[in-house]
């Protein structure tokens, strides 16, 4: 942040102020995290805020500190447009272009606010009053709590916020394994465990509470793993029909296209799962080293993310949204060959 940005935030942040906080659509755990880690410090200054996810999020983030005063656009559109059209200040945190808070963009474009947005994803949009971007960060998470420093404000960080923030940071970051995950990354993490943040209980209400149809759903996935001979990519696809089968809940794909990038030699992995109710196909992209997923689902799927991590959507059916990515695929043979 530049000390502008900072005075920016100071004054935007002077007397009591009306203050909505938006995560993008299909919130995970750096979204809610940095969101509700970003609520309880504006709450404990006094301000008026609501948190407005514009839809519902994975169980296994329902333990968090605060998650339950989440208001869902969803669910409860008029309140939220009545509370964002009377905002003060508007916080966008994990997302840097108003269409991936879904069918908030209106909304949030009509909206009089102050925007103030928080991100690091590649390429940002330029909507906001004030804008941290910062596409090394492993996690919004790590920038919320970097921000929170940056106005002068660390000695507020309370258990319940180094609660949040380390959950985001652990989720986005793999477990701290990614690329992504510095020294300073470690540092703050050591900072988070100190004013609070119990990693084990943490790592256990993410990591160990799958149904038993989750786990059966990952024995499917696996069973559909399939690998591009001679280019380095291994994918996984999951029907409707087999989500059905399993009993599928939100979040309880989280992580499987992990699998196939854990193949000897495989460098780029995908998943593909049908949505017949919006009647798309959603796609998780992976990769290792210096092959851009974000460059390629911004190419072909409308999609986008980090160099090692993206996402993107199809509107062609299952089997021809496969067959279309193994169509593409040998354009990129000097990055994925063998």
């Amino acid at each position: 942040m530049t000390n502008e940005d900072i005075s920016k935030i100071k004054e935007l942040l002077e007397g009591k102020k009306k203050i909505v906080i938006v995560p993008h659509k299909g919130p995970d755990g750096d979204a809610m995290g940095s969101t509700l880690a970003l609520k309880i410090l504006l709450e404990g200054l006094g301000h008026y805020v609501n948190l407005i996810a514009p839809n519902d999020y994975p169980n296994f983030l329902k333990w968090m500190p605060y998650e339950k005063e989440t208001l869902l656009y969803d669910r409860d559109t008029e309140k939220c447009e009545k509370i964002i059209a009377e905002a003060d200040v508007i916080f966008t945190l994990d997302f840097n272009h108003l269409s991936r808070a879904g069918d908030m963009y209106k909304p949030l474009q009509e909206a009089t606010a102050a925007f103030v947005m928080i991100d690091h994803h590649q390429q940002p949009d330029d909507y906001a009053d004030v804008t941290y971007s910062d596409v090394t960060m492993c996690s919004t998470c790590q920038m919320v709590y970097h921000f929170i420093e940056n106005i002068g404000l660390a000695q507020k960080i309370t258990p319940q916020i180094a609660t949040c923030l380390y959950t985001g940071i652990m989720t986005d970051t793999g477990s701290f394994r990614y690329r992504s995950t510095t020294s300073l990354t470690h540092r703050v993490i050591a900072d988070l465990i100190e004013k609070g943040a119990d990693n084990t209980s943490i790592h256990e209400n993410v990591f160990d509470t799958s149904s038993y149809g989750q786990l059966q759903l990952l024995g499917c996935a696996l069973q559909n793993l399939r690998v591009v001979e001679g280019l380095r990519t291994a994918y996984i696809t999951l029907s409707q029909e087999e989500l059905d089968r399993h009993n599928f809940k939100k979040g309880d794909t989280e992580g499987f296209v992990n699998y196939g990038l854990s193949l000897e030699g495989i460098v780029f992995a995908a998943i593909f799962i049908e949505n017949e109710a919006e009647k798309i196909v959603k796609i998780s992209f992976r990769s290792k080293g210096t092959f851009s997923v974000n460059e390629f689902a911004r190419r072909y799927f409308e999609g986008g993310g980090h160099t090692n991590a993206a996402g993107g959507k199809s509107d062609l059916s299952l089997q021809e949204t496969v067959e279309r990515f193994i169509s593409i695929l040998p354009t990129y043979k000097t990055n994925l060959a063998l």
